[in-house]
């Protein structure tokens, strides 16, 4: 499975070293194989500026640098909480690109009571090109989650790029 998120994500960077843009990641119950997938690609400083992975109230705040209350009123694991993460992670490092996956991928409650294995993917680009999608698995496997949504959100961005042609 690796080989398949490192293809996809070189798939996403071409694109990006090819139009010189960039992109900033926030992971959430992936922990960090967004970003990891697309740093295997060699090169990577051409379009990976940063991010983090957020897993608590005040790591979100540090990563996104948000003014309190700022997301009060959404959800976590929905699309509309996943794009409102991935347009402040794209300002917050001046990105092309912004990418943020949210959601629980299992083997412990979620502090919220998301069901395990759901993640919400949202993708923000240049000029209004924004895409979000919900992924379930039904599964409490963590490591299969995290891979699966890992490559959901992959599969959004290249798709994105694509369309922001």
């Amino acid at each position: 499975m690796l080989e398949v998120l490192a293809a996809l994500a070189a798939e996403a960077g071409t694109l990006l070293k090819a139009r010189k843009q960039t992109i900033a990641v926030v992971d959430g119950s992936t922990g960090g194989l967004i970003s990891a997938s697309l740093l295997a690609m060699p090169g990577a400083s051409a379009f990976y500026l940063g991010g983090g992975v957020i897993y608590t109230l005040k790591g979100r705040r540090i990563v996104l640098g948000h003014e309190p209350g700022s997301l009060r009123g959404f959800t976590s694991a929905t699309e509309d909480y996943a794009l409102a993460q991935a347009r402040l992670i794209r300002e917050r490092y001046g990105a092309d690109w912004g990418i943020a996956e949210t959601g629980a991928s299992g083997g412990s409650a979620h502090p919220l009571g998301v069901a395990s294995g759901t993640s919400a993917i949202g993708v923000a680009g240049p000029g209004g090109v924004e895409a979000s999608v919900l992924v379930t698995t039904q599964s409490n496997d963590r490591l299969a989650n995290m891979q699966t949504f890992t490559k959901a959100a992959l599969v959004l961005l290249r798709d994105g790029l694509e369309r922001g042609d």
